[in-house]
Protein backbone atom coordinates (compact mmCIF):
# COMPACT_ATOMS: atom_id res chain seq x y z
CA UNK A 1 0.00 0.00 0.00
CA UNK A 2 1.15 3.19 -1.48
CA UNK A 3 1.95 6.42 1.45
CA UNK A 4 0.08 8.95 1.46
CA UNK A 5 1.37 12.96 1.27
CA UNK A 6 -0.57 16.09 1.73
CA UNK A 7 0.40 18.74 -0.29
CA UNK A 8 -1.11 22.03 1.01
CA UNK A 9 0.79 24.20 -1.21
CA UNK A 10 2.10 24.88 -5.17
CA UNK A 11 5.05 22.93 -5.65
CA UNK A 12 7.11 21.84 -8.75
CA UNK A 13 6.76 18.74 -10.69
CA UNK A 14 9.58 17.64 -9.52
CA UNK A 15 9.12 16.73 -5.85
CA UNK A 16 5.45 14.96 -6.96
CA UNK A 17 7.18 13.03 -9.31
CA UNK A 18 9.49 11.70 -7.41
CA UNK A 19 7.15 11.25 -4.86
CA UNK A 20 4.87 8.89 -6.92
CA UNK A 21 7.74 7.18 -8.17
CA UNK A 22 8.73 6.17 -4.83
CA UNK A 23 5.72 5.05 -4.21
CA UNK A 24 4.12 7.56 -2.21
CA UNK A 25 -0.11 8.65 -3.19
CA UNK A 26 0.41 12.66 -3.23
CA UNK A 27 -3.01 14.03 -2.40
CA UNK A 28 -2.49 17.85 -3.85
CA UNK A 29 -4.99 20.46 -1.83
CA UNK A 30 -3.27 23.79 -2.68
CA UNK A 31 -6.24 25.37 -1.41
CA UNK A 32 -7.20 23.09 1.49
CA UNK A 33 -8.65 24.66 4.82
CA UNK A 34 -7.41 23.32 8.40
CA UNK A 35 -10.47 21.54 8.90
CA UNK A 36 -10.67 19.82 5.88
CA UNK A 37 -6.62 19.48 6.75
CA UNK A 38 -7.75 17.41 10.08
CA UNK A 39 -9.94 14.91 7.94
CA UNK A 40 -7.23 14.22 5.13
CA UNK A 41 -4.05 13.69 7.27
CA UNK A 42 -5.43 10.56 9.22
CA UNK A 43 -3.27 8.24 7.53
CA UNK A 44 -0.51 10.26 5.60
CA UNK A 45 3.01 9.88 6.51
CA UNK A 46 4.33 13.61 4.74
CA UNK A 47 2.57 17.11 4.56
CA UNK A 48 3.97 19.63 2.77
CA UNK A 49 3.03 22.83 3.38
CA UNK A 50 3.47 26.56 2.90
CA UNK A 51 1.72 29.17 4.89
CA UNK A 52 -1.88 27.61 4.13
CA UNK A 53 -1.73 24.88 7.43
CA UNK A 54 -0.80 25.28 10.94
CA UNK A 55 1.15 21.89 11.69
CA UNK A 56 0.05 22.42 15.46
CA UNK A 57 -0.05 19.79 17.97
CA UNK A 58 -4.31 18.98 16.62
CA UNK A 59 -3.48 18.25 13.40
CA UNK A 60 -0.16 16.42 14.65
CA UNK A 61 -2.34 14.27 16.83
CA UNK A 62 -4.43 13.78 14.00
CA UNK A 63 -2.19 12.18 12.10
CA UNK A 64 -0.68 9.35 13.91
CA UNK A 65 1.23 8.19 10.61
CA UNK A 66 3.03 11.38 10.31
CA UNK A 67 7.29 10.92 9.35
CA UNK A 68 7.64 13.92 8.51
CA UNK A 69 6.59 17.81 7.33
CA UNK A 70 7.96 20.03 4.51
CA UNK A 71 7.69 23.78 4.87
CA UNK A 72 7.68 25.36 1.25
CA UNK A 73 10.12 28.30 2.24
CA UNK A 74 11.81 29.58 6.05
CA UNK A 75 9.14 30.28 8.25
CA UNK A 76 8.45 27.17 10.72
CA UNK A 77 6.60 29.19 13.42
CA UNK A 78 3.98 27.25 11.23
CA UNK A 79 4.61 24.12 12.96
CA UNK A 80 5.15 23.25 16.15
CA UNK A 81 8.29 22.14 15.98
CA UNK A 82 9.12 20.69 20.03
CA UNK A 83 5.85 18.26 19.76
CA UNK A 84 7.06 17.44 16.53
CA UNK A 85 10.82 16.19 17.63
CA UNK A 86 8.76 14.98 20.61
CA UNK A 87 6.90 12.74 18.24
CA UNK A 88 9.64 11.88 16.14
CA UNK A 89 8.49 13.99 13.27
CA UNK A 90 11.50 15.16 10.84
CA UNK A 91 10.59 18.74 9.88
CA UNK A 92 12.02 20.37 6.40
CA UNK A 93 12.15 23.74 5.72
CA UNK A 94 13.83 25.46 2.28
CA UNK A 95 15.03 28.77 2.68
CA UNK A 96 17.82 28.20 0.37
CA UNK A 97 15.37 27.85 -2.13
CA UNK A 98 14.05 31.07 -2.05
CA UNK A 99 16.49 33.18 -1.04
CA UNK A 100 17.53 35.13 -3.90
CA UNK A 101 14.10 35.99 -4.96
CA UNK A 102 13.58 37.85 -1.56
CA UNK A 103 16.66 39.43 -1.70
CA UNK A 104 16.17 40.66 -5.59
CA UNK A 105 12.68 41.76 -4.59
CA UNK A 106 14.23 43.80 -1.61
CA UNK A 107 16.69 45.43 -3.75
CA UNK A 108 13.97 46.12 -6.36
CA UNK A 109 11.16 47.88 -4.03
CA UNK A 110 14.29 49.71 -2.35
CA UNK A 111 15.40 51.02 -5.59
CA UNK A 112 11.77 51.46 -6.75
CA UNK A 113 11.54 53.80 -3.79
CA UNK A 114 14.56 55.83 -3.53
CA UNK A 115 14.58 56.56 -7.19
CA UNK A 116 10.76 56.96 -7.41
CA UNK A 117 9.91 54.71 -10.13
CA UNK A 118 6.42 53.74 -8.67
CA UNK A 119 5.57 57.17 -7.88
CA UNK A 120 6.72 58.62 -11.19
CA UNK A 121 5.26 55.83 -13.63
CA UNK A 122 1.51 56.24 -11.57
CA UNK A 123 1.65 59.85 -12.40
CA UNK A 124 2.65 59.92 -16.10
CA UNK A 125 -0.01 57.02 -16.34
CA UNK A 126 -2.40 60.19 -15.37
CA UNK A 127 -0.56 62.89 -17.66
CA UNK A 128 1.34 64.16 -15.48
CA UNK A 129 5.00 65.00 -15.93
CA UNK A 130 6.62 65.72 -12.92
CA UNK A 131 10.49 65.79 -12.84
CA UNK A 132 11.94 68.10 -10.10
CA UNK A 133 9.82 66.42 -7.35
CA UNK A 134 10.62 62.97 -8.38
CA UNK A 135 14.38 63.61 -7.87
CA UNK A 136 15.67 60.73 -6.23
CA UNK A 137 18.08 59.64 -3.71
CA UNK A 138 21.10 57.14 -4.72
CA UNK A 139 22.21 54.04 -2.81
CA UNK A 140 26.48 54.86 -3.45
CA UNK A 141 27.46 55.90 0.13
CA UNK A 142 24.62 54.75 2.47
CA UNK A 143 24.75 52.37 5.40
CA UNK A 144 22.39 49.38 4.96
CA UNK A 145 21.67 47.55 8.35
CA UNK A 146 20.95 43.91 7.75
CA UNK A 147 18.80 42.06 10.73
CA UNK A 148 18.95 38.82 10.25
CA UNK A 149 22.01 37.57 8.30
CA UNK A 150 21.10 33.59 7.44
CA UNK A 151 20.17 32.66 4.00
CA UNK A 152 18.34 35.86 2.49
CA UNK A 153 20.15 38.38 4.79
CA UNK A 154 23.09 37.06 2.98
CA UNK A 155 21.92 37.13 -0.27
CA UNK A 156 20.32 40.56 0.34
CA UNK A 157 24.02 41.77 0.92
CA UNK A 158 25.40 40.00 -1.81
CA UNK A 159 23.07 42.06 -4.04
CA UNK A 160 24.19 45.35 -2.22
CA UNK A 161 27.49 44.54 -3.04
CA UNK A 162 28.26 46.58 -5.85
CA UNK A 163 26.45 49.78 -4.86
CA UNK A 164 29.49 51.40 -2.90
CA UNK A 165 27.59 51.45 0.17
CA UNK A 166 28.24 50.30 3.58
CA UNK A 167 26.53 47.37 5.42
CA UNK A 168 25.88 46.26 8.97
CA UNK A 169 25.36 43.00 9.83
CA UNK A 170 23.92 41.45 13.10
CA UNK A 171 22.61 38.38 13.74
CA UNK A 172 21.99 37.00 17.44
CA UNK A 173 23.19 33.41 16.30
CA UNK A 174 25.13 33.61 13.22
CA UNK A 175 28.49 34.68 14.53
CA UNK A 176 31.93 34.92 12.47
CA UNK A 177 30.02 34.35 9.04
CA UNK A 178 29.92 38.06 7.73
CA UNK A 179 31.99 38.23 4.61
CA UNK A 180 35.48 40.36 4.93
CA UNK A 181 33.17 43.32 2.78
CA UNK A 182 30.99 44.03 5.41
CA UNK A 183 30.87 44.90 8.94
CA UNK A 184 29.65 42.25 11.60
CA UNK A 185 28.38 43.39 14.53
CA UNK A 186 27.76 42.11 18.18
CA UNK A 187 24.41 44.34 18.80
CA UNK A 188 22.18 46.74 16.82
CA UNK A 189 24.06 50.31 18.34
CA UNK A 190 25.98 50.61 15.07
CA UNK A 191 22.75 50.02 13.00
CA UNK A 192 21.07 52.40 15.58
CA UNK A 193 23.77 55.38 15.20
CA UNK A 194 24.55 54.95 11.38
CA UNK A 195 22.08 53.09 9.15
CA UNK A 196 20.09 54.71 6.65
CA UNK A 197 18.52 51.62 5.84
CA UNK A 198 17.55 49.01 7.91
CA UNK A 199 16.62 45.67 6.24
CA UNK A 200 14.99 42.39 8.59
CA UNK A 201 15.84 39.00 7.62
CA UNK A 202 14.83 36.77 10.67
CA UNK A 203 12.09 34.37 11.24
CA UNK A 204 8.45 34.79 13.68
CA UNK A 205 9.56 33.56 16.94
CA UNK A 206 9.22 35.09 20.47
CA UNK A 207 12.55 36.99 20.46
CA UNK A 208 11.03 38.81 17.12
CA UNK A 209 7.69 39.53 17.87
CA UNK A 210 7.66 43.36 17.37
CA UNK A 211 11.30 43.12 16.61
CA UNK A 212 10.62 46.46 15.21
CA UNK A 213 8.89 48.79 17.58
CA UNK A 214 8.17 52.11 18.90
CA UNK A 215 11.74 51.46 21.14
CA UNK A 216 13.11 50.54 17.40
CA UNK A 217 11.98 53.59 16.01
CA UNK A 218 13.36 56.16 18.68
CA UNK A 219 17.10 54.50 19.04
CA UNK A 220 17.44 55.38 15.41
CA UNK A 221 19.75 58.07 15.15
CA UNK A 222 19.20 59.08 11.80
CA UNK A 223 15.80 58.95 9.17
CA UNK A 224 15.83 56.00 7.67
CA UNK A 225 13.85 53.87 5.48
CA UNK A 226 12.55 49.99 6.84
CA UNK A 227 12.49 46.88 4.72
CA UNK A 228 10.87 44.19 5.58
CA UNK A 229 10.73 41.11 3.28
CA UNK A 230 10.69 38.70 6.57
CA UNK A 231 7.46 38.00 8.69
CA UNK A 232 4.70 40.38 9.03
CA UNK A 233 5.10 40.35 12.73
CA UNK A 234 8.39 41.33 12.82
CA UNK A 235 7.39 44.59 12.44
CA UNK A 236 4.69 46.77 15.02
CA UNK A 237 1.91 48.15 12.25
CA UNK A 238 1.51 51.29 14.73
CA UNK A 239 5.06 52.03 15.06
CA UNK A 240 5.44 51.91 11.15
CA UNK A 241 2.68 54.15 10.79
CA UNK A 242 3.43 56.39 13.38
CA UNK A 243 7.05 56.69 12.11
CA UNK A 244 6.22 57.45 8.70
CA UNK A 245 3.86 59.93 10.04
CA UNK A 246 6.67 61.55 11.85
CA UNK A 247 9.39 61.58 9.23
CA UNK A 248 11.39 59.64 11.18
CA UNK A 249 10.75 56.66 8.89
CA UNK A 250 11.22 57.92 5.41
CA UNK A 251 10.05 55.21 3.61
CA UNK A 252 8.53 52.09 3.94
CA UNK A 253 9.17 48.68 1.59
CA UNK A 254 6.96 46.16 3.38
CA UNK A 255 6.40 42.76 1.76
CA UNK A 256 5.02 40.98 4.87
CA UNK A 257 2.18 42.46 6.99
CA UNK A 258 1.11 41.87 10.29
CA UNK A 259 -2.10 40.06 9.60
CA UNK A 260 -2.76 38.81 6.09
CA UNK A 261 -4.63 38.20 3.30
CA UNK A 262 -6.99 41.36 3.41
CA UNK A 263 -9.42 38.99 4.48
CA UNK A 264 -8.61 38.03 7.60
CA UNK A 265 -7.26 41.77 8.48
CA UNK A 266 -8.84 43.41 11.88
CA UNK A 267 -10.37 46.49 11.01
CA UNK A 268 -7.30 48.42 12.93
CA UNK A 269 -4.72 46.38 10.70
CA UNK A 270 -6.59 47.53 7.45
CA UNK A 271 -6.70 51.02 8.36
CA UNK A 272 -3.35 51.19 8.96
CA UNK A 273 -3.01 48.93 5.79
CA UNK A 274 -5.25 51.84 3.53
CA UNK A 275 -3.34 54.70 5.13
CA UNK A 276 0.30 53.07 4.48
CA UNK A 277 -0.74 52.11 1.36
CA UNK A 278 -1.69 55.85 -0.01
CA UNK A 279 1.51 57.11 0.99
CA UNK A 280 3.96 57.99 -1.93
CA UNK A 281 7.15 57.00 0.42
CA UNK A 282 5.75 52.99 0.80
CA UNK A 283 5.96 49.97 -1.25
CA UNK A 284 3.39 47.66 0.04
CA UNK A 285 3.45 43.71 -2.39
CA UNK A 286 0.96 41.05 -1.28
CA UNK A 287 3.95 38.73 0.44
CA UNK A 288 5.34 37.73 -3.54
CA UNK A 289 9.15 38.58 -2.54
CA UNK A 290 9.83 34.34 -2.64
CA UNK A 291 7.46 33.65 -4.99
CA UNK A 292 9.44 33.63 -8.01
CA UNK A 293 8.69 31.28 -10.68
CA UNK A 294 12.65 29.94 -9.80
CA UNK A 295 11.97 29.44 -6.27
CA UNK A 296 8.90 27.15 -6.73
CA UNK A 297 11.40 24.78 -8.61
CA UNK A 298 14.73 25.53 -6.30
CA UNK A 299 12.42 25.19 -2.99
CA UNK A 300 10.70 22.22 -3.94
CA UNK A 301 14.36 20.29 -5.05
CA UNK A 302 15.36 21.61 -1.69
CA UNK A 303 12.84 19.71 0.19
CA UNK A 304 13.21 16.71 -2.25
CA UNK A 305 16.84 16.72 -1.21
CA UNK A 306 16.10 16.44 2.46
CA UNK A 307 13.21 13.95 2.15
CA UNK A 308 15.67 11.76 -0.04
CA UNK A 309 18.81 12.20 2.45
CA UNK A 310 16.93 11.11 5.54
CA UNK A 311 14.96 8.43 4.17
Amino acid sequence: MSKKVLIAAPVHHILTRWLEANGFECIVKERITQDEAMELVADCTGIITSTRLQVNKELIDAAPLLEWVGRMGSGMEVIDLPYAANKGIACYSSPDGNCNAVAEHALGMLLSLNKKIFKSYNEVRKGIWLRDENRGVELEGKTVGIVGFGHTGSSFARKLYGFDLQVLAYDKYVKGAVPKYLVECDNLDRIYEEADIVSFHVPLQHDTKHYFNREFVQKMQKPFVLVNTSRGGVVDTKALYDGLLSGKITGACIDVWEEEPIAAMSTEIRKYLEEIAGMDNAIITPHIAGYSVEALYKMSKSLLNKIVTKR
